[in-house]
């Protein structure tokens, strides 16, 4: 599961353990954030009991500091830790930060170095696009800057920064890479199914798979991968976001402050969750570049939880936080400026 800022939430990754996923990643945590003692980073580093394997995803410039920031990560238990690349947000890049960094290989080897000898054997990664745009593809130079400078694996979103979520991910290039590297590469990039993940093994000869926005719309993709497809029903999908509720009123609490967290996660949540959609009746599948239409043949349960407006999202966030029956039947009407569903401009 990819590190993805607010996606990567810690009871989101217990969802998607309980759903198979094997390897779990923090959300972007910026080092000079954790250098300055900010409560609400030190949060994101927090591992939760019987996470299989976790590892803290670090955002900065400075060797010292990333070095000092693995250090912490290491001792509040991540098992690796991993450097952001390739934030596309310009709020970041201007900060030099992110897809920014990915830039500067020499910089890269420094903060690699620095990293690997704060808190060797524990393994250090990198995550990395194929660029900054078109015009700038370094991905190989970064990458093997990255693991000279000791670099024990590395990700490839197979996408330049200016592309951002726009194309299709360009698993040929993220192949190149793997084949390039004397250490293991995970690939990145419009997983949707769990066929999906054989198909671009082959096709790559990547040692593994990262998911990222599948798994936000399909948390149940890692069981997929093992046990084949199955289309779940309106109330099994339900009931998993029912299970999410319980696990984020168990981290976040159940006072009006904990309330209102989870209740701002689960509207952020439903904003994906609503863009699963089965396998097409002429066995063709849903892409992640395009939405599936409503249909009115649908059953009344799946028309609720297609939908992308405001209006049935914040109904079926009131029922799921109350733990009340949804019936579509009661479900307002959808508003005059229907909601497409979130982006995810992923920070990790």
């Amino acid at each position: 599961m990819a590190p993805m800022t607010k996606g990567s939430n810690l009871p989101y990754r217990q969802l998607c353990v309980e759903l198979g996923a094997a390897i779990t990643v923090s959300e972007m945590t910026v080092a000079r954030r954790l250098k300055q003692k900010r409560r609400g980073e030190f949060a994101l580093i927090r591992r939760f009991d019987g996470e299989p394997c976790f590892g803290v995803q670090l955002a900065g410039t400075n060797p010292d500091e990333m070095g000092w920031a693995a250090a912490l990560a290491v001792s509040r238990g991540s098992e690796f830790v991993d450097i952001n690349l390739g934030c596309p947000i310009d709020h970041f890049t201007r900060k030099g930060l992110g897809a920014a960094l990915g830039r500067q290989p020499a910089r890269v080897a420094r903060i690699v170095a620095a990293m690997r000898a704060a808190i060797d054997p524990v393994p250090v990664t990198v995550k990395i696009r194929l660029g900054w745009n078109d015009r700038s593809r370094n991905y190989l130079e970064l990458a093997r800057a990255a693991v000279d400078a000791g670099a024990a694996a590395v990700t490839v979103h197979g996408r330049t920064r200016d592309a951002r979520y726009r194309h299709a991910a360009e698993w040929d290039v993220i192949g190149e890479i793997a084949s390039a590297l004397p250490v293991p590469v995970i690939g990145n990039g419009d997983l949707l199914f769990g066929h999906d993940v054989a198909a671009v093994l082959e096709r790559s000869a990547c040692a593994a798979v990262m998911v990222a926005r599948g798994a936000l719309i399909r948390p149940w993709l890692f069981r997929e991968v093992r046990d084949g497809y199955r289309p779940l029903a309106g109330d099994e999908r339900v009931a998993i976001y029912r299970r999410y509720v319980e696990l984020a009123l168990a981290h976040w609490g159940g006072d009006e402050h904990g309330r209102t967290r989870v209740r701002e996660f689960l509207s952020w949540h439903l904003g994906f969750w609503c863009r699963e959609a089965p396998r097409r009746p002429d066995g063709s599948w849903p892409t992640m570049q395009g939405r599936e239409p409503l249909g009115e043949d649908l059953p009344p349960i799946e028309q609720l939880l297609r939908r992308g407006d405001a209006a049935a999202h914040e109904w079926l966030a009131d029922r799921l936080m109350n733990n009340d029956d949804l019936d579509p039947l009661n479900a307002p009407s959808p508003g005059t400026a229907d909601q497409e569903g979130a982006e995810l401009e992923t920070q990790g």
